[in-house]
């Protein structure tokens, strides 16, 4: 156990000493918040469980708390499926309702049904209710749990997480700084050819408000990969893993998950017009979100707290429609950043099958950036 702790302990250390895409000089618009991360969202906290275990596990779990791990108040939201060779689960109710009640889970393909158990086991274990569909002595809910993926690094058929893991994402939640790259749902994807996983960005927008987003990237493939408008999958000599050697003509096997957080006031319509917008930001990496990926996207609004527990009619916030372009442009921005970042935080993986991805190579893309006048 001690030593479990202190590996965890330096994988953090590791984690914050990173450099990250600006910190290369990739050039992004937009003004960051201080964190540059989802977590600049008041209230939205993150958790990640990582799993790499002898030569052939490497996945994880990722949980992202609308309102933190403490609240059960659910939050306005909306989904939107780019393409939908992918899975995230609870969506019907989410459309239906307006509501997103509990944390977004994010693990591989094959352990989307153990997450979803393990989150309804932790509620119950927690004496914990949901902030919709409660009745006395009990109740009923839709986790949403979304995945990408792993099983080129992965042993994915092991079936490897297990509830506990799910908890341990669940109860490490927190605000503040969030590990990149290699850790949690992301530990075991591919992006662009190269090493994938989790990414997070920010921006701040007019009115005081922030948007944010997390990413499970693993998806496009190298010739597509664009950093700051820029050919650099082209660019870049580097060893290239390909998923389906012996299936050539499939690139695009992979899929990316995205996050939206804002604490502007937004309907759940609106919500849906955010999600929407992530599709822009991704197209800016390069991606067309070929017929294998599952590309799926969730945004929520923290705003309009204690409306899922109103007993009679209520009075809510709301963004005008004319005064939402910056919202957009925001999500625009934060979904490319955080994809780069996803990238850059990666490190160099073997895994399942001996089969090796080679992390983004920090200065051979500072060597594109500079080719082209772009290096910051």
């Amino acid at each position: 156990m001690r030593f479990a702790f202190l590996l965890a302990f330096v994988f953090c250390l590791h984690a914050q000493n990173k450099p990250r895409a600006r910190d290369l000089g990739v050039p992004f618009e937009g003004a960051a918040g201080p964190l540059n991360a989802i977590t600049d969202v008041p209230g939205v906290e993150v958790g990640h469980r990582t799993i790499i275990s002898g030569e052939t596990v490497r996945t994880g779990v990722t949980a992202v708390w609308p309102r933190g791990k403490r609240s059960s108040d659910p939050v306005f939201g909306g989904f939107f499926s780019q393409n939908g060779n992918g899975d995230m689960t609870g969506t019907h109710w989410l459309a239906e309702s307006g509501f997103l009640d509990g944390p977004v889970l994010i693990t591989n393909t094959h352990s989307v049904g153990v997450v979803r158990d393990a989150f309804l086991a932790w509620l119950v274990k927690n004496h914990r209710q949901p902030g919709t569909n409660t009745f006395a002595g009990g109740f009923y809910t839709y986790p949403i749990v979304a995945e990408t993926y792993d099983g080129f690094l992965n042993d994915i058929n092991g079936f490897h997480v297990k509830p506990a893991d799910v908890d341990s994402a669940l109860d490490s939640a927190a605000s503040g700084r969030v590990a990149e790259g290699n850790v949690g749902g992301g530990t075991g994807m591919v992006c662009y050819g190269f090493k994938g996983g989790i990414g997070t960005a920010s921006r701040k927008i007019s009115g005081g408000y922030t948007v944010g987003a997390l990413v499970q990237c693993n998806c496009g493939s190298r010739r597509q990969l664009r950093i700051g408008g820029l050919p650099v999958g082209a660019e870049i000599d580097a060893p290239q893993p390909r998923a389906s050697l012996q299936q050539p003509y499939r690139e695009d096997v992979g899929s990316i998950i995205i996050v939206v957080a804002t604490d502007a006031p937004l309907l759940p319509h609106q919500t849906q017009r955010l999600a929407r917008r992530a599709t822009m930001g991704l197209a800016r990496t390069g991606a067309t979100s070929g017929n294998g990926s599952g590309d799926i996207f969730i945004a929520f609004s923290t705003g309009n707290p204690n409306v899922a527990a109103a007993k009679a009619p209520v009075n809510v916030s709301m963004m005008p429609n004319d005064a939402i372009n910056p919202v957009f442009e925001g999500v625009v921005q934060a979904v490319e950043e955080a994809i780069i970042n996803a990238m850059v935080g990666a490190d160099t993986l073997k895994g399942n099958n001996g089969n090796t991805v080679t992390a983004l190579p920090h200065e051979k893309l500072r060597e594109v950036l500079r080719k082209y006048n772009r290096l910051q």
